[in-house]
């Protein structure tokens, strides 16, 4: 490599590595803790590349990046920020960065990015239009290679004229990826509207939808589950779609290639949806962004009920090893109760388990745990005696009401929708609730709903 290098962090550490890794590889590096220092540096025409982090003790590096563009048209900006949401990928693609990673980084990787910024040539001059305030209810939280690799795929897509296909598991944040596409995209000021098969059907349906989008963007929830009528009426909606008009995302939660090549799913449809393909991986997969997202739900609970709550070691080590099938929506929907049901700051384990529930909430009784010809509440009546029986004498944590009505309440739906094929129209029918009411529900307690061939 060959040229000058600008790097800008308040970690000593940090600064030392790269100065050594940039000089090895034939580089002349300037290093500083002061983001001031490197705007005059900039200002008096140093550097062939800047590499710096976003908070600084006298500034923010995403900040600064517009001046540094308008005092340096096509000087290259690498950002390495400890910020690990997607906020920070947008905000920096926005900003016209050259490239954003993650702390902590990876070295060699860093250097090959940094080697393509200083062989390329200057960039043509760009107006960046100023970054917004990070989106801190948006849980979209990671530092792990797969996350990142995503953010970086939504901050290159957002103004693409592509249509967008999120795949990924219930809970992994599809609609939310989709939502952030919108609101950090040109669009963001036109309609953000989301359906699903029922308001493609009827005479007016296709162009009341596309009235509502107008140039907005069009988010097609669980196309996956679309039947051969909705699938054929979407593939003539994409048909008469004339510029300009809404931009088309769909999600889903099945494999549509498993399905297009099993003819389950319309090929044509496929691959008009599929422009870019963005796969959100399942929270058992990214680990280690688990406690990441812990404190983020926990911080947010805080703002919104001034109760500070922090999850005790033995607490965050269950949510670790919980494989979480419901995915982010699943823990944040179990932060929220805790913030609300816990004793102390401190959230136990015990309390963990019940807001879980899990097999350690109500343990069966000794025995087995079914008398036959008992009735249902004599069942009950023992499960909960057992239960209280197990806390030695002292109570157990409060909101014992809600959390024994969820325990009942989760199978009780599960085995409706079961008995119903998936059917949630006939579900309601049969629990004798709302539909409405129902899909709530089903959201709520992150049951997951798998549609089977009609009742006869």
């Amino acid at each position: 490599m060959d040229g000058t290098v600008l790097v800008a962090d308040d970690d000593r550490t940090i600064r030392t590595v790269l100065t050594q890794a940039l000089t090895r590889a034939g580089c002349k590096v300037h290093a500083t803790s002061s983001l001031m220092t490197l705007m005059r540096w900039v200002e008096e025409g140093k550097g062939d590349l800047v590499i710096s982090d976003v908070i600084m003790p006298d500034g923010n590096g995403l900040h600064a990046l517009p001046s540094i563009s308008k005092l340096r048209p096509g000087l290259p900006v690498i950002v390495i920020s400890a910020q690990n949401t997607i906020m920070t990928a947008i905000q920096a693609a926005e900003a016209e960065a050259f490239d954003y990673l993650p702390k902590p980084f990876d070295l060699p990787d860093l250097m090959k990015r940094s080697a393509r910024a200083l062989e390329m040539k200057r960039f043509a001059p760009k107006v960046a239009p100023a970054p917004r305030e990070a989106g801190d209810d948006l849980p979209l939280v990671g530092r792990t290679p797969a996350m990142q690799a995503l953010y970086r795929l939504v901050a290159k897509v957002m103004n693409a004229d592509l249509s967008v296909l999120i795949s990924g598991e219930s809970g992994t944040g599809k609609s939310l990826i989709a939502k952030a596409i919108h609101d950090f995209s040109d669009r963001r000021n036109q309609p953000f509207v989301v359906a699903g098969a029922a308001d493609l059907a009827g005479v007016d349906g296709i162009s009341a939808l596309l009235s509502r989008a107008k140039g907005g963007s069009l988010l097609l929830d669980e196309v996956g589950d679309f039947d051969d009528d909705a699938q054929a009426r979407l593939v003539r909606m994409l048909d008469v779609m004339a510029e300009p008009n809404a931009r088309i995302m769909a999600t889903s939660q099945t494999d549509l290639q498993a399905k297009m090549e099993s003819g389950a799913f319309r090929k044509d449809l496929f691959y008009r949806l599929g422009g870019v393909v963005i796969s959100v991986p399942p929270l058992r997969e990214r680990v280690e962004d688990i406690p990441l997202l812990a404190q983020h739900f926990l911080a947010k609970g805080e703002r919104e009920t001034g109760t500070a709550r922090h999850l005790a070691p033995a607490a965050m080590e269950v949510v670790r090893a919980h494989p979480w099938p419901g995915n982010v929506r699943q823990l944040e929907n179990v932060l929220k109760r805790l913030q609300v049901t816990a004793s102390e700051p401190e959230i136990t384990k015990s309390e963990l388990d019940m807001a879980m529930g899990g097999a350690q909430a109500l343990p069966s009784p000794r025995g087995g745990g079914v008398i036959e010809g008992e009735k249902l509440s004599a069942s009950v009546a023992r499960h909960l005696k057992r239960y209280f029986d197990l806390h030695n004498g002292q109570l157990p944590p409060n909101g014992v009401y809600d959390r024994i009505l969820r325990e009942i309440e989760v199978p009780l739906i599960e085995i409706a929708l079961d008995a119903t094929a998936g059917n949630q129209a006939k579900c309601a029918d049969l629990l004798g609730i709302n539909r409405n009411t129902l899909r709530k529900k089903i959201t709520e307690l992150d049951i997951s709903v798998t549609r089977r061939r009609k009742l006869m």
